[in-house]
């Protein structure tokens, strides 16, 4: 696990809370007229677009105090691998629960809220370690699914007020998004591709040894010079200066 990327991920996600709790304030300031015009209308051609501004929106305060924990917490175990991949899954998301409700949600049914969001990132969180093989992600997958298997409740059909489609779809998106985005280097190592999870992952590599070196033979002492050689080479010398 990076300090590093876990920070960016609290640091993303609280903006992300921010700006949504900034969205409410000017949709309540505005009679909430925002939610018809940038809600999910299903059937519609041209509220199509819309998939990607109904998450931003809510209909009470008590609509966004309910999403803002889980989305925040969910958010940032879905986040704290990668931003880039926890975008590119966000976008996965967003459009498979807005095309869900866009495509099967009765006609006339305005759409808005981040909750497809937040079962998006549930379905992430849980079965993400299985598909990268991962037991931090599988411990964590765990936890967050005894603390918000309760959320499930509201994805049960017939359910007033509340959009189980788009919550179903945000489920699915989320466990498609972990699929899509898995870590292939680790299914592809087999057996042996599991991982704790607890920092880089990567194995060091070993040591480099170096090559052997042929020995190198010991240098002999220098033989001491002779007294009586050096008296011959005078006399010879001497000799050879009188012709003898």
């Amino acid at each position: 696990m990076s300090v590093r990327k876990l920070r960016d991920a609290l640091l993303l996600m609280g903006a992300f809370v921010a700006l949504l709790w900034v969205v409410q304030v000017f949709n309540w300031a505005d009679a909430y007229r925002p939610d018809a015009d940038f809600g999910i209308l299903p059937h519609d051609v041209s509220r199509l677009p819309e998939i990607f501004t109904a998450p931003f929106l809510h209909v009470s305060w008590q609509h966004i105090e309910g999403n803002t924990v889980p989305l925040f917490v969910l958010g940032v175990l879905a986040a704290y691998r990668g931003i880039k991949k926890f975008l590119l899954m966000t976008l996965i998301v967003a459009v498979v629960s807005g095309l869900a409700v866009w495509l099967f949600q009765s006609s006339g049914e305005l759409t808005v809220g981040a909750s497809g969001l937040i079962f998006g990132y549930f379905g992430y969180v849980v079965v993400r370690g299985f598909f990268d093989r991962n037991l931090l992600d599988i411990g964590l997958g765990i936890v967050a699914g005894v603390l918000y298997w309760t959320i499930l409740s509201v994805a049960i059909p017939g359910t007033p007020g509340v959009s189980w489609i788009g919550h179903l779809g945000g489920l699915f998106g989320g466990v498609l998004a972990a699929w899509l985005l898995r870590d292939r280097a680790a299914v592809g190592a087999g057996a042996g591709g599991w991982r704790s999870g607890i920092g880089s992952g990567a194995a060091s590599p070993a040591p480099r040894q170096a090559p052997p070196q042929s020995p190198v033979p010991p240098r002999s002492a220098p033989v001491p010079e002779h007294p009586g050689s050096r008296a011959a080479a005078d006399l010879l010398r001497e000799l050879e200066d009188k012709g003898i």
